[in-house]
């Protein structure tokens, strides 16, 4: 019963942040900081060198892909998570009807 309140909670969540746009202000921010820290360049070449070690003719899209989401998530400096955290809590704190 945690599970689907907890799940609940989250769509509820999902649904207000699109509604009011946050959650497009959100992304847009989110690649913003992404990319001034450097985060894209160093995946891209992660990609690169996975590419390089597997093979082109030998990897595919999804392949590539769980490959480096791993890496992808653990190379998010951890100031750009809590400045995204501390947003969406000043949002939930604005909504009254949650």
């Amino acid at each position: 019963d945690m599970k689907r309140k907890d799940a609940q909670m989250r769509a509820t969540i999902n649904q207000k942040l699109i509604e009011t746009g946050e959650r497009e202000r959100l992304k847009e921010l989110l690649r913003t900081r992404l990319i001034e820290c450097g985060w894209r360049d160093q995946l891209k070449q992660h990609c690169k060198e996975v590419v390089k070690q597997k093979g082109l003719e030998h990897i595919t899209v999804d392949d590539l892909v769980s490959e480096i989401t791993p890496k992808g998530r653990a190379l998010v400096p951890d100031n750009v998570k809590k400045e995204l955290l501390q947003r969406i809590r000043t949002f939930l704190a604005q909504q009254s009807n949650i």
